[in-house]
């Protein structure tokens, strides 16, 4: 799971950021740190026009990049992603 979406209601989204940018992120209008999970770095988007569609490109994949970075080998590799 790298980025979740909550569809009943108004729209939100979660994803994990870099430790760096978590900060930051989680204090900018519109976001806030996710609930339960901000100890690992996930911040919530309340206001998905907050983010600018290059911005949501970027969020997107790297946090598709960190979540897989912390994959067990294994399961990486039974799923071809190392």
């Amino acid at each position: 799971m790298f980025c979740v979406a909550a569809l009943d209601g108004p729209l939100t989204v979660s994803f994990k950021v870099r430790d760096d940018e978590f900060d930051d992120l989680s204090s900018a209008p519109g976001l806030k740190p996710a609930p339960y999970v901000a100890r690992y770095k996930w911040v919530l988007v309340e206001d998905v026009n907050s983010l600018s569609r290059s911005e949501w490109t970027h969020y997107v994949k790297q946090s598709y990049e960190l979540v897989k970075a912390k994959l067990p080998k294994k399961l990486a590799r039974q799923h071809g992603l190392s």
